[in-house]
């Protein structure tokens, strides 16, 4: 039972676990930081690992920062896969001008899109002018998955962080579609701020979400409206590819979007996006183009 985070403190990464105010640097207590100081070596480490990082998060003996004393990473530097899920709310298709599928849109964020909390967001002028936002529900696989069935997909899960699916339209819908080079631009998955542990967030079905652009409200929902849940999704996708520890999973965007506005009114430099998932966290980035 544990808020997860990955932090920066005196120019290292460290994996950490998160109270309050306070962040416990897990790797002063014997687990594992891998290579990039994040959570990654602790999500393949297995149910022997994570019994005993709990038991070190319940003792919290280990040395403890202030949260303002560091800065929060992205929970896991490179996930081995980003996976995306398209059209996932009724309203989101009907904004879209599409029908609602029958089976999960899949899509993928190569792992260079991967970015912190309060990381700037940021591309070039001469790529795109296009920029949109979509907040979701993040699911960090915790076990390999291989051709589960929903009734168990569950038992399958780390946890669950905010994602927001940062979107260059023009380059996602220029003829004949290029869905991976508009999603995934460098820095354009900001997510966490933390991995909340599954046994705090038992039902993934109902979490409220929601997204803010300079304070204003842009998107609001709930996931109990999403067309496929997050059990069904997994027992999907692990029926095609092993899920590994440490993926993520974007579970789709509700109503609100930039693209199904008229006029469209795109991200702009300064611009500051707030994606919120309730019980899990909010991100905070700030929108800058270069050139």
């Amino acid at each position: 039972m544990a808020r997860l985070v990955s932090f920066e403190v005196e120019g290292r990464r460290r994996p950490g676990a998160l109270k309050g105010d306070r962040v416990m640097d897990l790797a002063a207590a014997g687990m594992p930081a891998g290579e990039h100081g994040d959570l990654m070596a602790i999500a393949r480490g297995g149910d022997d690992l994570r019994r005993q990082m709990n038991a070190e998060i319940a003792a919290w003996s280990a040395p403890v920062y202030a949260l303002g004393d560091v800065t929060l990473r992205a929970p896991i530097h490179r996930p081995e896969k980003i996976i995306g899920i398209g059209l996932n709310y009724i309203d989101h298709c009907k904004e879209a001008g599409l029908p609602v599928p029958d089976l999960p849109v899949v899509f993928t964020k190569h792992s260079n899109t991967s970015a912190g909390p309060y990381d700037d967001v940021c591309w070039h002028a001469d790529v795109t002018s296009q920029v949109d936002y979509e907040v979701e529900l993040g699911v960090v696989i915790g076990r390999p998955a291989s051709r589960v069935a929903e009734a168990d997909a569950l038992d399958y899960v780390l946890g669950y962080a905010a994602v927001n699916d940062v979107s260059a339209r023009d380059l996602q819908l220029r003829p004949p579609g290029q869905w991976d080079l508009g999603k995934s631009l460098d820095g354009f998955c900001p997510w966490g701020p933390a991995i909340v542990t599954a046994d705090e967030a038992p039902d993934p079905q109902t979490l409220d979400i929601s997204l803010k652009v300079n304070g204003k409200t842009r998107q609001s929902s709930n996931t109990k409206n999403m067309v496929f849940g997050v059990a069904c999704l997994i027992s999907y996708l692990s029926r095609v590819m092993t899920l590994s520890p440490g993926d993520l999973i974007a579970t789709g965007t509700p109503f609100g979007v930039i693209l199904g506005m008229n006029p469209k009114v795109w991200l702009k430099d300064g611009d500051v996006c707030e994606t919120e998932v309730a019980g899990i966290g909010t991100l905070r980035n700030r929108m800058r183009m270069i050139g």
